[in-house]
């Protein structure tokens, strides 16, 4: 247990690492800008009252790449059942089917630099006379700022020290969320967890386990999820992990499994094939399931009698992990007991400072991303 939301089980015991509690203390003191939006001190560069005039509209769509949407996309699918309001989102570009052209819209259009291609190309399509935007970009001259000042839309400024995949807990994040009516507070955490014990002693552990496994390695990081409504989250957690340690002709290459489903594809391999991998078992206990007909139970299988949807996912999980055990295979395991805002905040932060720590003590700067810039600028000179 790290908190009383998160029950966490780490990779194999491991020393609690002195090099990485000082990192961390660093980190903490240093409290950059990106460190700085896990808490409570950080200011949004919008005011609720300033959005207010929003929160009428029932339709949203979030216009955006990569770390500009997978934040606000897992919030939205991960408390769901709390949510009231209709969210799409558009990124990637794709031809966009069955236009409704009376349907109104408050999109929101997001791009730390204002340039990137897709969400330019995207929101020109979407755009309708009758649509309310919103733009959340830097402070400075780009296509998307000078775009909003034509169309006199309101303009959010995203923090030009916070790369995108970090930003779920900034305006990129808390903006939408705010919007879709969650409690915003909640989600920034960082204040109490710094002082919880356990939650430090396991992010150590964590980094110190998977820096383990990395030199011996192990290079792929398989999430075995049994919650469909988490997808998204590692949707997000892939983007930071590869992004922010893929360099140098290093990483750490994240790939998402779908349980039970995988069972019947993928998980012959894992448990018998190449052993390169590491693990990561998630799971959210649900206290409202589907039950199981118990008149259409037959003899053999009467051990399914009186259970419902969750009883069964939670025991194929354990009987895996079980069989992991027995097979020594390296895996951590996650239990989320409470779907809420806190829960959520706690996740963003544990991943946030995880990836950080780990990509400073492989002497990798975790924050930037220079090869993708690179096809970046290609792109442009093929279409110029």
């Amino acid at each position: 247990m790290i908190t009383e939301r998160i029950s966490f089980t780490n990779f194999k015991k491991s020393k609690n690492s002195k090099k990485i509690r000082n990192k961390l203390i660093l980190l903490t003191k240093q409290r950059n800008e990106v460190i700085r939006s896990l808490s409570k001190e950080y200011k949004d560069s919008f005011l609720s009252k300033q959005i207010k005039k929003y929160k009428k509209n029932t339709n949203f769509r979030i216009i955006g790449m990569g770390g500009s949407s997978l934040g606000a996309r897992a919030i939205y699918d991960f408390l769901k059942h709390k949510i009231k309001k209709n969210f799409e989102f558009v990124d990637n570009l794709r031809a966009i089917q069955n236009k409704n052209k009376n349907k109104k819209y408050l999109n929101l259009i997001i791009s730390k630099s204002g340039n990137t291609i897709e969400t330019i190309v995207n929101f020109n399509i979407l755009i309708k006379k009758q649509d309310k935007n919103i733009f959340i970009t830097e402070n400075k001259k780009s296509h998307l700022s000078i775009l909003a000042e034509r169309l006199k839309a309101e303009i959010i400024n995203h923090n030009n020290y916070i790369g995108g995949r970090y930003s779920v807990l900034s305006e990129v994040g808390m903006l939408p969320a705010d919007l879709m009516g969650l409690n915003v507070k909640r989600f920034r955490q960082f204040n109490s967890l710094i002082k919880n014990k356990k939650f430090i002693n396991a992010l150590i552990n964590n980094v110190n386990s998977t820096l383990h496994l990395v030199k011996n390695k192990k290079y792929n990081s398989v999430i075995i999820n049994y919650d469909e409504k988490s997808e998204s989250i590692f949707k997000w957690y892939q983007q930071l992990i590869a992004e922010s340690l893929g360099k140098k002709k290093k990483g750490i290459m994240p790939i998402i499994s779908t349980m039970p489903r995988d069972n019947h594809s993928v998980m012959q391999l894992y448990l018998d094939g190449f052993q390169n991998n590491f693990f990561t078992f998630f799971y959210v206990h649900s206290y409202k399931s589907d039950k199981i007909n118990d008149n259409l139970i037959l003899p053999s299988h009467k051990f399914l009698k009186n259970k419902n949807l969750s009883n069964i996912i939670y025991a194929q999980k354990r009987a895996t992990e079980n069989t992991f055990v027995k097979k020594n295979i390296p895996f951590r395991s996650f239990e989320i007991k409470k779907r809420d805002e806190k829960s959520l905040g706690e996740l963003f932060t544990f991943f946030l400072l995880e990836t950080i720590l780990i990509g400073k003590c492989l002497n990798i700067n975790p924050y930037d991303q220079p090869a993708v810039e690179l096809i970046k600028r290609e792109t442009k000179k093929i279409l110029i």
